[in-house]
């Protein structure tokens, strides 16, 4: 197995049980990411991992083995080739568990601890439970986790989003999840908040000196989380048209990432003091005003496969979100997500004043100062601004300078999201997951919306959505709209 400069990062032993072992997201995320983390000698000197399933999805050990190298073959970046996967697939078994029965899980468990060797001179042995299932199955698989004594104090659980629907279920679902794991065991995962690039932002704001000074209400004039899609629901009408695009995208990755931008700086980037500084910025979050919220949905929704005719669900929301503190007061925050859009994008987009005195003529009706960060990975950063044009005359243009991730450091060591995340659970590091009393207060300054929300309203596949859009930004532009051609080509 070969090593990385991160194998020092190496957890304890641990027996990893991956719930949803035969669905799609362990398919395309949870099966090549492990894979890929033992390749980087970054899982533990001694693991197991079982997949688990209700009894009528059951596999038998080879066939759980046999559907892992079908998985990591087909979306892995790391092929399963020579005594590498052999290595790998030797430490897979599998155990069905229902509610009504945990007992094969309970005895793949105690197998996979006395394979590895538990107290015996190993090392301690500890759980990891991914939870990669249905919302609708948390509580109910936690619970077994308690009954059936798998759940101890040196366990860890993963939990998927979306975590609760509204306030009143997500109090409920952190209510079970606290009757059997202590809040320090418990792993909110948010994929975007593994990404290398989203990540940057930190680094990009406290460890220089030329940009975090200005990051405030004196400088910036506005903010934009813009995360469109051009895929369509994709048959997944079951879960989307029970969810919609708020609660698929703005409360599970929008906010999170709002979190990162607007918090003060942390005495160190530990967990708690991390965690604590995103917190505050939820806690002064005004509720959602409903008058700067747009809901939209696309031309031929109602048609797809499933969704019911008379279907109020929104395939795409804009909303303006205002952090009501000394730093950010009066700059608004312009979030917007959804599906069948004109372009597939994950941008933040910083704004700054204009200068007071604008004495130089320029082709554009609106001079850009802007930074901008491109947060699908790899990742850019670019700085848009005014230069002279050259020629006799004092004309500016628009242009930019780009950092560009990709061609600046070494992407072999670079993890994807999932792989990341899954491996600081394994280390018990929670600077990048979600805290309760966190999702909790998201929830909180939802209610106006989920109460009350604004009718949709139509839009076409490939568009920007509706026209209403662009007023909610007044007087200000969204960036791709502007500049869709430009940062496309820039990709």
């Amino acid at each position: 197995m070969s090593s990385s400069p991160g194998s020092g990062l190496r957890p304890d032993n641990h027996v990893i049980v991956l719930f949803g072992a035969t669905g799609d997201l362990a398919k395309r995320k949870i099966l090549p990411g492990l894979y890929h983390l033992f390749v980087a000698g970054l899982l533990p000197d001694k693991f197991r991992i079982i997949g688990s399933a209700p009894p009528d999805y059951a596999l038998s050990d080879a066939d759980f083995a046999a559907h892992a190298e079908s998985a990591v073959s087909s979306f892995g970046e790391t092929k399963p080739d020579g005594s590498n996967w052999d290595e790998f697939a030797a430490c897979l078994s599998f155990g069905a568990a229902s509610p009504e029965d945990p007992s094969p899980l309970v005895s793949a468990v105690d197998a996979a601890e006395k394979t590895i060797g538990g107290s015996r001179g190993s090392g301690p042995v500890r759980r990891l439970f991914h939870l990669a299932i249905p919302p609708t199955a948390f509580e109910s698989i936690v619970g077994m986790l308690g009954s059936s004594g798998l759940a101890s104090a040196s366990s860890r659980v993963i939990i998927e989003k979306p975590f609760g629907t509204d306030l009143k279920s997500a109090r409920s679902l952190n209510a079970a999840v606290h009757a059997v794991f202590d809040e320090s065991q418990v792993f909110r995962i948010d994929h975007f908040l593994g990404k290398e690039s989203v990540d940057n932002i930190l680094a990009f704001r406290f460890a220089n000196g030329l940009f975090e000074p200005i990051w405030n209400r004196e400088h910036i004039s506005y903010v934009q989380i813009d995360v469109p899609e051009t895929l369509t629901i994709e048959g997944r009408a079951a879960f989307y048209d029970a969810t919609g695009a708020y609660r698929d995208m703005v409360v599970t990755h929008l906010f999170q990432v709002l979190g990162f931008l607007a918090m003060e700086p942390p005495v160190s980037l530990a967990a708690k003091p991390l965690r604590d500084e995103k917190g505050k910025v939820f806690d002064v979050l005004r509720p959602i005003d409903v008058r700067h919220v747009v809901r939209g949905q696309y031309a031929g929704y109602k048609s797809e496969p499933g969704v019911p005719k008379s279907s109020d669900t929104e395939t795409m929301v804009a909303l303006r979100v205002e952090v009501d503190n000394w730093r950010w007061h009066g700059v608004p925050f312009f979030l917007r997500s959804g599906k069948a859009l004109a372009a597939s994008r994950q941008v933040v987009t910083l704004g700054f004043h204009r200068p007071p005195l604008q004495m130089f003529r320029t082709h554009r009706r609106e001079a850009p100062n802007e930074i901008v960060i491109d947060f699908a990975d790899p990742g850019t950063i670019s700085i848009e601004f005014m230069a002279k044009e050259p020629g006799p005359e004092m004309i500016l243009g628009a242009t930019e300078m780009s950092f560009r991730y990709g061609e600046s450091f070494a992407q072999a060591n670079a993890l994807e999201g999932y792989e990341r995340l899954i491996l600081l659970a394994m280390l018990g590091d929670q600077s990048l997951f979600t805290r309760a009393d966190g999702i909790e207060r998201v929830w909180e300054i939802s209610e106006p919306l989920l109460t009350s929300p604004p009718p949709v309203e139509p839009y076409e596949k490939g568009s920007w959505g509706p026209a209403s859009v662009d007023k909610l930004t007044a007087p200000y532009r969204w960036h791709l709209r502007n500049h869709g051609e430009h940062t496309e080509a820039a990709r």
